[in-house]
């Protein structure tokens, strides 16, 4: 009975309770707007219940395992996700244009996901790996390719929802490693050129004729649509004109719950996906909306709190990964939206109905337990 108790709590201290907590608020939240999305308790409310449990199992179980042990798996998950990137472009499965899955003998898998937690980890291990602790130019070089590899893979699929938030969490390794801010300054420059070249001479560079080289055609028209949803209304604008009507309509107080008529009278598209803030805002409003945000804010706060208590500087750079991974989320998805961002098919965390998606941040907010969990150990 004794070594019974000593078990429950060894697999109890390892919970992180501040951001535990956190996670319960999010998750009731999450289940209450997807119960108001699909209108009543049907599959999707069920499917998304059981997703939450299994996002949490993994949660608790990478939570148990020592930053030692999660480290000398990095590179074997980086080489496993880089093998089933290629292959994915070799034999991968298409869908509605997009080669993004692998069909193997229990169902299809995408491997694109993966790297979402492989690619800070590999990154991070690198740094470990550097004795010196001050990083010469090549070091970063080589993290660059390492990052750089499995993102245009990703990108070639395509996938930029997905390759985005892998470049973010991987970029955000390099730069807590040490990355000079003197070296993003030309990159920084040539963005805001960009964007200051694509608003004042939109009327040009998106006619259909014009080639942007770097993106596909429905990402050019995405980009353009973003610029001027009106131009297409009932097609690509579609989305994004109606989820701003939805979060405007929503105003100071909301609507009341299970009382947004964009949602329920089928105006907002993917209301269970993409678009659920838009369910959110317009049933509860501004407040509603700014106490979500401060929810997230707190959830990031928390994971950087752990990462700033991180013994080793493994653990310093995959917690702020994972951290800020979780921002990008956030700022991403609420920006495409309100209309701010293009929309590119990034899921609100906790919210927005899917497996896989709840499968990574349940291993995300599990490496930072682990790191806050086994400080004492892991600095001894």
């Amino acid at each position: 009975m004794k070594l019974i108790v000593l078990a429950v709590r060894r697999m109890l201290s390892v919970l992180d309770w501040p951001l535990l907590i956190l996670l319960v608020l999010m998750a009731l939240v999450g289940m209450a707007t997807m119960h108001s999305a699909v209108g009543n308790t049907d599959w999707r409310f069920a499917d998304q219940l059981r997703n939450f449990l299994i996002a949490f199992v993994a949660m608790w179980a990478v939570a148990l395992m020592r930053p030692t042990f999660i480290m000398r798996t990095a590179p074997f998950l980086y080489v496993v996700g880089v093998v089933l990137l290629v292959a994915v472009m070799l034999f991968g499965v298409t869908s509605k244009g997009a080669t993004r899955w692998l069909e193997l003998g229990f169902g299809r898998v995408q491997p694109s996901e993966m790297m979402k937690i492989a690619v800070p980890l590999m990154l991070a291990w690198y740094f470990q790996r550097q004795s010196s602790g001050r990083f010469k130019v090549l070091d970063f070089l080589v993290a660059g390719v390492l990052l750089l590899v499995p993102a245009a893979l990703i990108i070639e699929q395509p996938d930029l929802g997905t390759a985005l938030l892998v470049l973010a969490s991987g970029f955000c390794v390099i730069y807590f490693a040490g990355l000079s801010f003197k070296l993003l300054v030309p990159v920084v420059l040539v963005a805001v050129l960009g964007l200051g070249t694509l608003v004042s001479y939109e009327d040009q560079i998106c006619q259909p004729d014009v080639d942007w080289v770097v993106l596909h055609d429905y990402q050019k028209y995405r980009v353009c649509v973003l610029l001027n949803p009106g131009s297409d209304p009932l097609g690509k604008g579609f989305h994004t004109i109606q989820s701003m009507i939805a979060v405007g309509s929503g105003g100071v107080y909301g609507k009341g719950y299970m009382q947004g008529t964009q949602t329920h009278l089928d105006f907002i598209p993917e209301r269970t996906t993409d678009f659920i803030f838009a369910v959110f805002a317009e049933e509860f409003g501004f407040y509603g909306g700014v106490t979500l945000l401060v929810l997230y804010a707190l959830m990031v706060l928390r994971g950087l709190t752990i990462t700033v208590r991180a013994p080793t500087q493994f653990g310093r750079l995959l917690g702020g990964a994972m951290s800020m991974m979780m921002f990008v989320y956030v700022f991403v998805n609420i920006g495409m939206v309100t209309g701010v961002l293009p929309v590119v098919g990034v899921p609100l965390p906790f919210m927005s109905y899917g497996g896989t998606a709840l499968m990574t941040l349940g291993v995300a907010c599990g490496l930072l337990m682990s790191i806050g969990a086994h400080q004492p150990r892991s600095s001894g």
